[in-house]
């Protein structure tokens, strides 16, 4: 019910930014930026860098006025996140647009969710779109000695996500598991169907599965913030939760990518609680850096900021 609530809720506030008049909205931008001497210059910087990597650039024609950047409906939740900030901008501006789970680097520079993690990724600008669904933290007040010794696993499975099909081949039926798609039909067998779990009755288990879909993991948010523990390959793509930061066996348990190791490590955690509680402790630092609202509107005007400035726009450049 609550989750319906805060929907309700996010859409309501949306709606009212979309008649929000645009001189409104520049004042806004002045006085959040003006709070930015409030807080770690050097860490929001380093933040906006390792979103925004541009150094210089242009953007072709079939850029986006912010003028046309208008709601049609469709994706709402990616248009409303990233008109939370473009709309303090101005409306002469234009902008490369890309939703959805974006796992290439585009031949541009592009607002994107998602990148691949590497070098060479900075036509690939992250904003944090679609937070309602992706950026959920919980409170659990299990103790990780108390819950169930196995690993649990709950998903949608199809031909465009590998990562879950190779861990069914090898894990579905494995003592240690209790995994399974929850789609029922489609191009992947049903020999691997199981029951919804809702989250609570997840974090009854000392170890949950945060396998890959078509990009990130898209549970490793909440399990991260839980007296669980997060197991997961090595991850391939990062969103404004900054993935490619996180430090195997520090911040989740590392499996190899082809699952080879998977019950050595569930029965080393398993045997050795007091390395499994330091992880959960390193998963609850990690997720603190998220949670401080201002802070992070700061973060995300400047890294729009950057990107005007970085594609040869005119745009504030006192921040920077």
């Amino acid at each position: 019910m609550w989750h319906k609530k805060f929907k309700f809720y996010y859409f309501v506030k949306n709606f009212i930014r979309l008649i929000t008049p645009h001189w409104m909205c520049q004042i806004k931008k002045t006085r959040l930026l003006s709070r930015l001497k409030n807080h770690d210059q050097e860490y929001i910087f380093k933040r906006v860098n390792y979103y925004n990597k541009l150094t210089g650039t242009t953007l072709s024609e079939s850029s986006t006025p912010l003028s046309d950047f208008k709601f049609r409906g469709s994706r709402s939740a990616y248009f409303f996140d990233t008109n939370e900030f473009t709309r303090l901008f101005s409306k002469d501006l234009r902008v490369n647009l890309l939703f959805g789970d974006i796992t290439y680097i585009p031949d541009e520079a592009s607002i994107v969710k998602s990148r691949p993690i590497g070098d060479n990724n900075q036509n690939s600008v992250i904003l944090n779109l679609d937070k309602f669904r992706h950026f959920t933290f919980i409170k659990d007040k299990r103790d990780f000695s108390k819950k169930k010794n196995l690993l649990v696993g709950r998903g949608h499975v199809g031909p465009r996500k590998p990562t879950r099909i190779k861990f069914l081949e090898k894990y579905f039926d494995h003592p240690m598991c209790d995994i399974g798609k929850t789609n029922k039909g489609g191009e992947i067998s049903d020999k691997w169907l199981v029951d919804r779990m809702t989250i609570d009755e997840q974090l009854e288990y000392k170890f949950i599965l945060c396998w890959e879909g078509n990009d990130v993991a898209s549970n490793l948010k909440w399990v991260m913030s839980s007296n669980s523990i997060a197991v997961t390959p090595k991850p391939r793509y990062e969103t404004w939760y900054m993935e490619g930061t996180l430090i195997p066996d520090y911040h989740y348990i590392a499996v190899n990518d082809d699952l080879s190791d998977l019950e050595e490590k569930l029965i080393y955690y398993s045997n050795h609680i007091e390395a499994s509680n330091k992880i959960i402790a390193n998963a609850h630092r990690y997720i603190q850096q998220f949670q401080n609202k201002e802070r992070e509107k700061i973060i995300s005007t400047l890294v729009l900021e950057k990107y005007f400035d970085k594609t040869g726009q005119k745009a504030s450049k006192q921040h920077q």
